[in-house]
């Protein structure tokens, strides 16, 4: 049975992000704080809101998954993530920066609409919000995974319908600036959880080092234990959302100016990797050893076959954490799974009034913003719906990913650092990409074909668009 105690800590939570929402709905004036922050947020609250917006519940889980399956070796995953952030940080932020000092940017595919043509943009809006609605299902499924765990009594069924209709509503009401100082509080509450409370515990909890090493096979204690093929994989899907994500652009836009986005994107590296790449690996790792050792038999998990990989991590710390703090650490934990919540409802929402319903109902200023809260609605309920039949966090996560990134990554490096911008060729980069990725996805799924090197079908989708770019942009 869960303690009143914490049940009342995590109720108050929930009714906390609430009453932000309803805070910032007073205060929104227009569509610019609404959707970009009002244009001049801080370099600390941009960089923390990234990160949370990135790593958030669903990677936090899904990494504590990795490192109950295979150890240390899985915080390479983030390392990527640093790769990315740095890497955009240098090349891409510049040149977005030149285009906003001529352009009024809301959305990420409005860099199509002036470089391309509204055709290219419609097909990017597109794209982008199919992936971001699935990025936003997933993080209600992390959520409800954690609060099945916690909670006993609690149904997946529930826990996902309770976990949406929280970041829903609190995201409707709030907009990009309640999503960003809320992050930057959630974020220090996540961090200040682990250190403090959910790590030193459960170390201690489960015998140390001594213990750790005895129990597991050396293989978890290697931090190259991880086929190449692998790191690839988590390469060429992580590393190019750091270009094409929308949750970032609106950061972008939110930043004062062109120094403090790209300090926001450094800080934003070093937070993934190593901080929260190590923390979620550990906590998984903790959660196989307290497994082995029979810690969870009375709650019912008796074997490494009985348990979801991606449930270890939450299992561990209602085991192990006392009255009071697990209300706090669970907390913790959804904090974590809101702030990503709420960016991807934003960006979906970005993404359907700006870049596809305005290119065919022309919508007032005076509505634009009862408009978009109505929009952020909508997708949300079409995320819990998809929450609802899926099972797996990171599969989810990954696929939602290799969807946008395989489509609209060969477009926007030829919109930004390509000489010929062919709008012809970007729309048909962006359909061969995302459809071969998407074809091969469902194929893999099915069993019923395996990818050459166990590389990951995006590799294919990219490679795809940008052949077809490259062909139809030669063309004579």
């Amino acid at each position: 049975m869960i303690n009143p105690i914490d049940l009342i800590i995590f109720i108050v939570y929930l009714l906390a992000m609430l009453g932000v929402g309803f805070y910032f709905m007073r205060r929104n004036k227009d569509i610019d704080d609404y959707y970009v922050g009002g244009r001049g947020m801080s370099s600390y609250h941009i960089g923390l809101s990234v990160v949370a917006t990135d790593v958030g519940g669903g990677f936090s889980i899904g990494l504590g998954g990795l490192g109950f399956a295979i150890g240390l070796a899985g915080s390479w995953m983030l390392f990527t993530g640093l790769l990315g952030a740095w890497l955009s940080a240098y090349f891409l932020i510049p040149r977005v920066f030149k285009l906003i000092r001529k352009h009024k940017l809301y959305t990420f595919p409005e860099i199509f609409l002036y470089l391309f043509n509204s055709r290219v943009a419609l097909f990017a809006g597109i794209v982008s919000a199919i992936g971001y609605i699935g990025f936003t299902s997933a993080q209600i499924l992390a959520g409800a995974k954690l609060a099945t765990a916690t909670f006993p009594s609690l149904d997946l069924q529930t826990a996902v319908l309770i976990m949406g209709v929280t970041a829903v509503i609190y995201t409707v009401l709030g907009g990009l600036k309640a999503v960003i100082y809320t992050d930057t509080v959630q974020w220090i509450l996540l961090m200040g959880g682990l250190v403090f409370i959910g790590i030193p515990l459960a170390y201690f909890e489960v015998g140390g080092y001594a213990t750790i090493k005895e129990t597991l096979d050396p293989g978890f204690l290697n931090f190259f234990n991880l086929p190449w093929h692998q790191v690839v994989n988590w390469a060429i899907t992580i590393i190019p959302i750091w270009f094409i994500g929308m949750t970032l652009y609106q950061r972008i836009y939110a930043s004062r100016d062109e120094k403090t986005a790209r300090k926001a994107w450094f800080i934003a590296g070093i937070f993934e990797w190593p901080i929260m790449a190590f923390m979620g690996v550990l906590l998984g790792l903790f959660a196989r050893v307290a497994l082995q050792q029979g810690m969870f038999e009375s709650i019912g998990y008796t074997s490494l076959s009985g348990i979801d990989a991606e449930m270890g991590l939450p299992v561990l710390l209602r085991t192990v954490l006392p009255v009071g703090l697990m209300g706090l650490m669970m907390s913790a934990y959804f904090s974590a799974i809101m702030s990503t919540a709420d960016s991807c409802l934003m960006a979906a929402s970005g993404n359907l009034v700006t870049d596809i319903l305005a290119r065919f109902l022309p919508i007032s200023e005076e509505k634009l913003l009862r408009n978009s809260q109505i929009a952020t609605f909508i997708i949300g309920a079409l995320a819990l719906l998809l929450a609802t039949v899926m099972t797996n966090v990171l599969d989810l996560m990954l696929l939602s990913y290799s969807f946008m990134v395989s489509g609209l990554f060969v477009p926007l490096l030829a919109a930004l650092f390509f000489k010929k911008k062919d709008p012809l060729a970007a729309m048909v980069a962006i359909i061969a990409g995302g459809g071969t990725t998407l074809t091969l996805e469902i194929l893999k799924l099915k069993e019923l074909i395996s990818m050459p090197l166990q590389l990951d079908p995006n590799l294919y989708g990219i490679s795809a668009s940008l052949i077809c770019y490259l062909l139809i942009s030669n063309r004579k």
